[in-house]
């Protein structure tokens, strides 16, 4: 049996790490290569980490989903402070 405090720990580090990534993501073009490369800066870390803790592939879809919902909201987060800054 997995650890539950590993697999939530690396589920919340997935989502952590990338909140940066997506904030940084907004200042280039969509489908740019330093937006291909915030999208996928995390993921080598995150696997590693899974490794180390032993997870097996079965929760890559865990992390991965976390990983792409930090990414939303770091994007979202870029999005409104610019909405923010400009309202009178």
């Amino acid at each position: 049996m997995q650890s539950v405090m590993s697999i939530v720990g690396l589920v919340l580090f997935a989502f952590i790490i990338s909140i940066p990534c997506g904030y940084a993501r907004q200042n280039y073009a969509k489908f740019s290569l330093m937006w291909w490369i915030l999208i996928h800066l995390p993921i080598p870390l995150i696997i590693l980490l899974r490794i180390k803790a032993g997870l097996n592939w079965h929760f890559v879809p865990l992390t991965l989903g976390s990983s792409v919902a930090g990414q939303f909201i770091g994007g979202a987060l870029f999005r409104r402070r610019k909405q923010n800054a400009k309202a009178p």
